[in-house]
């Protein structure tokens, strides 16, 4: 939460010092002092509207009508490598210790706030963000604030209310073309994973594919967007330096000392038929591979939560969480912080989970790297945003589209399914075309 109206921040990082680390890309960022003001303003409508039209899509984290949107980089860091999380940590921690912050909301996602993306594998070379804006939007429980960020003591100029006009359908046809790899050469890998599985190498992995889309014009991100919040409400939209998408799983959200992570494996499609649904979402709760796999994505979530907590509850069986073009199940893992660790660190901790990796973990991020022939860069990684007492909250950047900043015109979609002894290649690849589906409407409706 913020600091008292006039006072100056204390932050719960201020014992963390900076540290040049080698792996940083570019130089060591200046840590600037910061001068934060968040006030109430009316209700703005609908978020993902505000953001004004010449910021590429801005920032946006929102759910059911919630959450945030920004725009303006008042401080960036743009670390890489395995120590990626350490080094956006150590940076944040003296941004906010340096902080003047004014907060008459006080709210999760009011007062200092940084938005975040980072790469899935510290092997690659896929820069990780961690952004604060100048400008941010929110809204929770019926309360709606504006916050501007800034270096000086002259706070940006927000012309309020900043309501854009209805975002028009998108002009450009999309085209779309495989990844990194063919359907055919993808069940290839697959059937491998399930070969070595069997052999006892492992016991899950996760393979992912990629789908390259092409805009033949210029496309306005405010779009795919608004598209994803309204058409997955349950799920939450995001967008952060070119990632967009819309997540159903919450990687962990820390709220005043509460835990919860939302653990999703084991799918299966939706036909549009109710009736034959809801027998689908029967057999997806009785099936022996679905829950095979959501066992060990729910332990590992579990076991990274444990050391961190005085209390947990870990249901037994999970439920089915119904989305527009999959089921999955489901599983809300909850606890108590014993140890003051801030959200960004136990997403660190967490990732990368068996729901987006494997297990044991080094024994699928090893074949992942062997098999899947391609970078996933942020996709699959933790994508959210933090506060300055180190609340946040950070979903899993799944369902998402990466724009090429080499070619704006040009996306790659991801998808991934969890491989397991039962596996079967078409079931495979016919699930991961499901899980394309929301990025490729939001592109080309």
């Amino acid at each position: 939460m913020g600091s008292a109206a006039g006072s100056t921040f204390a932050s719960p990082y201020a014992s963390l010092r900076w540290a040049v680390v080698s792996t940083l890309a570019p130089a060591t960022p200046v840590v600037p002092a910061l001068v934060v003001r968040t006030r109430p303003i009316p209700d703005p409508g609908d978020l993902l509207r505000v953001v004004p039209a010449d910021a590429e899509g801005g920032l946006a984290w929102v759910r059911r009508g919630e959450g945030m949107v920004a725009w303006g980089t008042a401080a960036q860091v743009r670390p890489r490598g395995p120590n990626r999380f350490d080094v956006a940590r150590s940076w944040w921690a003296e941004v906010a210790a340096s902080a003047k912050v004014r907060d008459r909301v006080r709210r999760p996602g009011s007062g200092l706030l940084a938005f975040g993306s980072f790469a899935f594998d510290g092997a690659s070379h896929t820069e990780s963000v961690l952004t604060i804006p100048s400008v941010v939007v929110g809204r929770r429980d019926g309360q709606a604030w504006l916050t501007t960020i800034s270096t000086g003591r002259r706070a940006p100029t927000v012309l309020w209310p900043r309501q854009t006009a209805a975002v028009p359908p998108p002009q450009p046809q999309v085209t779309f073309v495989d990844g990194a790899r063919s359907g055919p050469s993808w069940m290839g890998i697959v059937a491998e994973a399930v070969t070595r599985i069997g052999r006892g190498e492992l016991e899950k992995v996760v393979l992912a594919r990629d789908l390259v889309a092409m805009v033949d014009g210029d496309l306005d991100l405010r779009q795919p967007l608004q598209r994803l919040a309204e058409q997955y409400p349950a799920c939450w939209t995001f967008h952060v330096a070119g990632l967009l998408g819309a997540t159903p799983e919450m990687l962990v959200r820390l709220d005043q000392g509460l835990v919860t992570s939302r653990v999703l494996a084991g799918t299966i499609r939706r036909t549009g038929d109710d009736e034959h649904d809801l027998a689908l979402a029967a057999s997806l709760a009785r099936s022996s591979k679905d829950l095979e796999e959501h066992e060990y994505a729910v332990r590992s979530v579990a076991e990274a939560l444990a050391p961190h907590c005085s209390s947990m509850n870990v249901p037994e069986t999970p439920f089915v969480l119904h989305l527009p073009n999959v089921m999955h199940l489901a599983t809300d893992v909850t606890g108590s912080v014993s140890d003051g660790i801030d959200s960004l660190a136990l997403a660190a901790s967490l990732h990368p989970s068996a729901a987006v990796c494997g297990t044991p973990t080094e024994a699928a991020a090893g074949l992942i790297r062997a098999l899947e022939g391609m970078d996933r860069g942020r996709y699959a990684g933790p994508v959210g945003w933090t506060d300055a007492s180190g609340d946040g909250e950070w979903g899993i950047a799944l369902r998402c589209a990466e724009r090429d900043p080499a070619d704006p015109r040009r996306f790659r979609l991801f998808a991934g399914c969890g491989v397991v002894a039962g596996s079967d290649t078409e079931d495979e690849l016919a699930e991961s075309a499901a899980k394309f589906v929301p990025m490729r409407d939001a592109l080309s409706r």
